[in-house]
């Protein structure tokens, strides 16, 4: 990977604006500030404005945390981002997606063994990203599954990793220091 365009900045030369959306991020999220973070502090207004969605979509939407967690992999693998990538394989294990599942992910395969619910998300997610849409069929399967409400919050973590991903790869965010990035597919 090439040289990262748009590291973090000293937070001594922060505008007022800059202060005070970290400030907020600190308070709502209660973590480091890292990641995506750094990156978007540029745009103050847009931190705080996405970081309150993310908070939305990572701990109260109707998506269970761990069908939340194969999305955030599906779309780090789609976009190929390190460092998504990486911080959600740590978080998926936790929430109870299989090392297995996370492997074939990683390698850009269907994984096997997945759950109904873990199979209706990936069709979903994955249909989703490579056409733009999704078909009736697997619309009627993911309403059946989680309701329009879920389907409505799925596509929102599907869009907001999105912004993320492609936030941090026109930035060229690595992978944490000591994690190997994600194979790179020819186009």
């Amino acid at each position: 990977m090439s040289r990262e365009r748009l590291g973090p900045i000293p937070k001594a030369s922060y505008t007022d604006a800059q202060h005070a959306a970290q400030a907020d991020f600190v308070a709502l999220r209660k973590t480091d500030f890292t990641g995506p973070w750094h990156v978007f502090i540029r745009s103050p207004e847009l931190l705080t404005t996405a970081q309150r969605m993310g908070e939305y979509l990572r701990y109260r939407c109707s998506v269970s945390g761990r069908l939340s967690e194969l999305t955030i992999l599906l779309v780090a693998r789609h976009w190929t981002q390190d460092y998504e990538w990486t911080a959600h394989r740590k978080h998926a294990l936790a929430a109870g997606v299989t090392q297995a599942t996370i492997d074939s992910i990683g390698e850009a395969r269907r994984p096997s063994g997945l759950s109904a619910d873990e199979q209706c998300v990936y069709d979903f997610v994955t249909e989703l990203l490579n056409t733009r849409r999704v078909s009736d069929e697997t619309y009627a399967q993911a309403a059946t599954l989680f309701g329009e409400n879920g389907v409505i919050d799925l596509c929102g973590i599907v869009g907001y990793y999105q912004l993320l991903a492609l936030t941090m790869n026109v930035a060229r965010t690595p992978a944490p220091q000591g994690e190997a990035p994600l194979q790179r597919f020819p186009e």
